[in-house]
């Protein structure tokens, strides 16, 4: 058995350091020429590997799922953003529908107030009094002074006398 110097001296340095210390070749000489002194310390090396190896495995999957995850907010944000244009679509389309029935409302209105002023006082006010008493108002309202101060005597008198009320706190208030 031929065993140098120097080995025996290697062995021992390394037995020295602990279990994970790594040994220099006398032969390399040169750093970075690290060579696992002992089974141990290559074990120990095995298992920092394999370490670090679970570790980058683990940092790769949570940045494929951090991505997914990104790509699935974008997706929820370009959803919710076609989702806030068609409710502006559909509350124009409710505004322009409650603009039309008011247009046509008023539309409707106005041809009232032709027929009651073509109307002679005693019809009109019979018309009137069988309306109920919100178009009967907005009809007297829209209704010319003259053509009103025709209706009152053939008008319900409760029915005059809420009008006029109403007409004078109105006048109050402006």
């Amino acid at each position: 058995m031929s065993v140098s110097l120097g080995t025996v001296a290697t062995v021992a340095l390394t037995a020295s350091q602990g279990p994970g210390a790594v040994a220099q070749s006398p032969a390399a000489g040169r750093p970075g020429d690290a060579v696992p002194a002992t089974r141990a310390a290559r074990e120990e090396q095995a298992i920092q590997e394999a370490r670090r190896q679970q570790l980058a495995e683990k940092e790769a999957a949570l940045a494929a799922k951090e991505q997914e995850l990104k790509k699935l907010g974008e997706k929820l944000d370009a959803q919710l953003k076609a989702l806030e244009e068609v409710k502006k679509q559909y509350e124009a389309m409710l505004k322009a529908e409650e603009d039309r029935r008011k247009q046509a409302y008023s539309e409707n209105v106005n041809k009232m107030v032709l027929l009651f002023k073509s109307l002679k006082a005693p019809q009109a006010a019979d018309l009137l009094d069988n309306m109920d008493e919100p178009e009967a108002k907005l009809v007297l309202d829209r209704l010319e002074i003259k053509t009103v101060a025709k209706l009152i005597p053939h008008l319900n008198k409760p029915r005059t006398i809420r009008w006029v009320n109403e007409n004078l706190r109105k006048r109050g208030e402006k």
